[in-house]
């Protein structure tokens, strides 16, 4: 059974930084894709990052490229979401997903969800 669990969210002014992290358990991902999606209060949950776990090619929202680096560390099943010159409009929960194959965009797509870290970026 695969369990993913975030943490790392908090409270940060705008221009900082936090990094989150994602513990996964249950499987070897070699063969999977983990993605960072997030939603704002009001909104749909929308894609973030994600990382093709053996080849490690990564895909970004517009929004956050050259402000967020997804990478992962595969002797600890970890993979983390760097966030840099974070904006208010960056608070929401954040998500980790996996899912088996390539690295899709849909929410539908991934069959593992953790249970979500807070980001909140005063202004």
């Amino acid at each position: 059974q695969v369990q993913l669990v975030e943490s790392g969210g908090g409270l940060v002014q705008a221009g900082g930084s936090l990094r989150l992290t994602c513990a996964a358990s249950g499987r070897t991902f070699s063969s999977y894709a983990m993605g960072w999606f997030r939603q704002a209060p009001g909104k749909e949950r929308e894609f973030v990052a994600a990382i093709n776990w053996s080849t490690g090619s990564t895909y970004y929202e517009d929004s956050v490229k050259g402000r967020f680096t997804i990478s992962r560390d595969n002797a600890k099943n970890t993979v983390y979401l760097q966030m840099n010159s974070l904006k208010p409009e960056d608070t929401a929960v954040y998500y980790c997903a996996g899912r088996r194959g390539i690295v899709r965009v849909g929410i539908q797509e991934y069959d593992n969800w953790g249970q979500g870290t807070q980001v909140t970026v005063s202004s």
